[in-house]
């Protein structure tokens, strides 16, 4: 069995870089190449130990933790070469200390006096995996394994590894091995599950925790990945009982008490949960874990309005202290809430993610009114959003922002800024909800016309050109479908609806479907047509791409079925009739019954992340009141 993985060729790059064939069963010789060039890599940053983001659990355990890190020491004892193994254990030395580039180096020291140490090449790999180099860390570990393929701690590492860059078929794969190797062992059923929860094999998945939990039914653990199983498939009520389970067996399991609060507070017992995640805050002793916490606290303190505490904690959205921090090339202080901003010139950065950028891009008038005519205001958003910015804010600088990595660090750039020296400030967008957004009142919510409040501008002749597209169509109204976001993965496909659950909404006859879903929807389409419904899909747009034009697109519609994803908040933004189809307690509603961003916004909330067929049935009801007993004005 040959996986193999495509790696990305990175720019000051020093490690050896070997195909990568990663053979769970290595056929022909099971050593290194003869001759390898191993080059000490310069100016490669330290990093404390961090796992990629994962709200339902971190259950995979830790290449660098200390039972890792005996199981390594473990594995030097039979080197002869007192030279090697004087060096390799004053990697674990380092590594115990959390110098993981020490290490590294210490490893690479190692491999110039034997090049075919296994076991030098595994630590190589964990430094390189510590330190977020996860191209070269593939190739250590690849390597490690070539030499030792029956050593299943480096195939539970590969599998860690795959499962933190998102590949997820690769990890279980590797876990699958370990397990083989390792039957019973808890953390490899844990890793093997949590690879499984991600590929949406959920059913697989309880199975195999059941019968673990049958052999060790008193594993914590064990609990708590069952809870993060049925979590993703949006039943809460067992998840909590799962997690409570997990916590009756170890009451310090830090993830169980996290994943229990979360869960409380998505099933509506906001103030509950935000107990238990407080309690939870303190027992992380990582920076990723520590945000992601904080996070929810905020999002606790947001749906409870508590506006002073949840923007307070919503500050932890900048990942300090982890190598997902993404760093703005900007030679300016960051704005901070005691410095002035009349008549002060301010650069503000976009957030994270499209419909985000669009979201918090609510207080931008605000801004704009407070800096005043003796100031000036520039803005650096998503490339796609540069027009529509630019027509929202004339008065303003817009420019597109561009993000990669550096050295294996998020960085934010603004190509099109050269003197970064005509500037006071810079920020990001969400930095000044605190200054403008401390109450659910200081919402606008109608222009001076008294239409509900937008600050999305767009093209009014594009408007007319698609009123008279869609009018040529039929006199039935037009009704803009969405259905999914493109950022998928288990725990977030549960917040919205499958497809096949509008079947009833899409057999309305009174109506026009307009698709206006981005990405590739030939298979939901499909689907539609041969259970005979009508859905137009427009031509000569590129719904994911030519967003200008798309808030033309929806402002012609009379209204628009969504969840929250990027169109919806270019949608709402733009002040489109947009009825929102959401989970109860969403934080964006901020604890009301509507959607305080955009006024335009009708919410529809599910009660149920198992059964949205309740909500459905409000939409269509909803649908037949307004747009077919009423007659349609083109």
């Amino acid at each position: 069995m040959s996986l193999r993985v495509k790696q990305q060729k990175k720019s000051g790059q020093n490690l050896p870089a070997a195909p990568v064939s990663l053979s769970i069963f290595p056929t022909g010789a099971s050593t290194a190449p003869a001759s390898l060039a191993i080059h000490v890599p310069n100016d490669i940053p330290t990093f404390k130990p961090v796992e990629v983001f994962n709200p339902a659990a971190q259950i995979l355990g830790d290449s660098g933790s200390s039972e890792a890190l005996k199981i390594l020491l473990s594995a030097t004892e039979h080197i002869k070469r007192t030279d090697t193994l004087n060096l390799l254990k004053d990697a674990l030395e380092l590594f115990r200390k959390g110098d993981w580039q020490g290490g590294g180096d210490c490893a690479l020291k190692a491999l110039h006096v034997d090049e075919k140490s296994p076991e030098a090449w595994h630590i190589l790999a964990v430094s390189r995996d510590k330190c977020n180099d996860f191209s070269s860390a593939i190739t250590c570990y690849e390597t490690a394994l070539k030499l030792q393929p029956e050593n299943p701690a480096i195939a539970n590492d590969l599998g860690r590894l795959a499962y933190k860059m998102g590949m997820h078929e690769l990890a279980e794969k590797f876990f699958r091995f370990f397990l083989a190797k390792s039957p019973g062992h808890v953390e490899a059923v844990n890793n093997l599950a949590s690879a499984m929860r991600e590929l949406n094999k959920l059913d697989e998945a309880i199975e195999l925790l059941r019968g673990a939990i049958g052999e060790t039914p008193n594993d914590a653990q064990l609990w708590n990945a069952l809870g993060t199983i049925v979590n993703a498939q949006g039943d809460m009520a067992n998840a909590i009982i799962f997690y409570e389970e997990a916590l009756r067996h170890n009451p310090t399991h830090v993830h169980a008490r996290y994943n229990l609060g979360n869960a409380k507070a998505v099933a509506g017992d906001v103030e509950a949960g935000l107990q238990d995640l407080l309690t939870a805050l303190p027992m992380f002793n990582d920076p990723i874990n520590t945000n992601t916490c904080k996070l929810s606290i905020a999002f606790c303190y947001l749906h409870l309005q508590n506006f002073n505490e949840g923007w307070k904690w919503y500050e932890a959205r900048d990942k300090n202290d982890t190598s997902e921090k993404v760093h703005h090339i900007i030679n300016r202080p960051r704005w901070k809430s005691d410095m002035p901003v009349k008549g002060k010139r301010i650069f503000v950065s976009a957030e994270q993610g499209l419909g985000d950028e669009i979201l918090f891009a609510n207080i931008l008038e605000d801004l704009l009114a407070e800096i005043g005519d003796d100031g000036h205001l520039g803005i650096g958003v998503e490339p796609r959003l540069v027009p529509l910015f630019q027509k929202a804010f004339p008065s303003a600088t817009v420019v597109k922002h561009h993000t990669t990595k550096h050295k294996n660090l998020p960085v934010r750039l603004f190509p099109d800024i050269i003197h970064w020296e005509t500037y006071d400030y810079w920020s990001i967008m969400g930095d000044f909800l605190p200054r403008y957004r401390l109450s659910i009142d200081d919402f606008p919510t109608t222009t001076a016309e008294g239409a509900p409040y937008a600050f999305l501008k767009p093209d009014p002749e594009r408007v007319a050109y698609w009123k008279a597209i869609l009018n040529g169509l039929n006199n039935k109204p037009k009704i803009g479908l969405l259905w999914k976001s493109l950022i998928k993965h288990s725990r977030r496909d549960r917040y919205y609806s499958p497809f096949a659950q509008w079947e009833d909404i899409l057999r309305l006859d009174g109506v026009q479907f307009i698709n206006l879903q981005y990405g590739d929807t030939s298979e939901e389409l499909a689907l539609a047509k041969d259970m005979g419904l009508d859905i137009w899909t427009p031509p000569g747009i590129d719904l994911k791409n030519d967003l200008d034009d798309l808030s033309a697109l929806c402002s012609a519609m009379d209204c628009i079925l969504c969840p929250a994803n990027a169109t919806s908040n270019i949608a709402g933004a733009a002040g489109a009739t947009v009825w929102l189809i959401t989970p109860t307690n969403s934080w964006t509603c901020l604890g009301t019954d509507y959607f305080p961003w955009y006024p335009s916004t009708r919410v529809f909330f599910s009660d149920s992340l198992l059964d949205w067929t309740p909500v459905m049935n409000q939409v269509r009801d909803a649908l037949v009141d307004v747009f077919i007993d009423k007659p349609h004005v083109a």
